[in-house]
């Protein structure tokens, strides 16, 4: 068993990913939950315009929580209708320096401050300014409504997955001078 501050959590990251990569496997997770004073913060992603949308004005965990659930329904699969692992590419994290000769080359690329000498850049819209969303190679692909999620049509071997999201990381790199990592762990 391992706590939390052994995991070494981080975004999208732990030890189980890291230090520890391929000698554990996950079976059970247990989550200490409180009940009071939750700071409940809705400015990430679209969830303000989901509750809008829903007309809540002063959310709950409940409100925000069904509003993650609904994007999250909007933009991805549903893995038993279609193969998918979810988002396949981490967002990356790049020096501002480094963003803004990419920036003066793509000034529409999008960012999020993450210090004040980083920026994360969302991995979708790289994949899908390069052309990539909804793209087919044989039964590997990528999803229509979210360039993140590689998906299976059908046939497609592991190894044809891995040699789209390599494709994509290759032309990723050659277009933005920005390497996207694999967020999913390959077994």
């Amino acid at each position: 068993t391992f706590t939390k501050d052994e995991c070494n959590f981080g975004y999208r990251e732990s030890i189980f990913k890291n230090d520890v990569k391929d000698q554990y496997i996950i079976t059970s997770v247990v989550f200490k939950l409180t009940k009071r004073n939750h700071k409940i913060n809705t400015s990430y992603g679209d969830i303000t315009a989901e509750l809008a949308k829903q007309g809540v004005a002063t959310p709950t965990l409940k409100d925000v929580s069904n509003a993650v659930i609904a994007i999250r329904q909007s933009k991805l699969p549903d893995p038993k209708e279609l193969g998918n692992s979810g988002s396949f590419f981490k967002n990356p994290i790049i020096s501002k320096t480094d963003f803004e000769k990419v920036q003066q080359k793509f000034p529409d690329i999008r960012f999020f401050e993450v210090s004040d000498t980083e920026v994360k850049v969302p991995a979708g819209w790289l994949i899908e300014q390069a052309g990539f969303k909804g793209k087919r190679f044989g039964d590997a692909g990528i999803h229509k409504n979210q360039a993140l999620v590689l998906v299976n049509y059908g046939n497609a071997t592991g190894q044809e997955i891995l040699n789209v999201s390599k494709d994509i990381q290759e032309t990723i790199f050659t277009t933005f001078g920005i390497h996207i990592e694999a967020e999913v762990n390959v077994i």
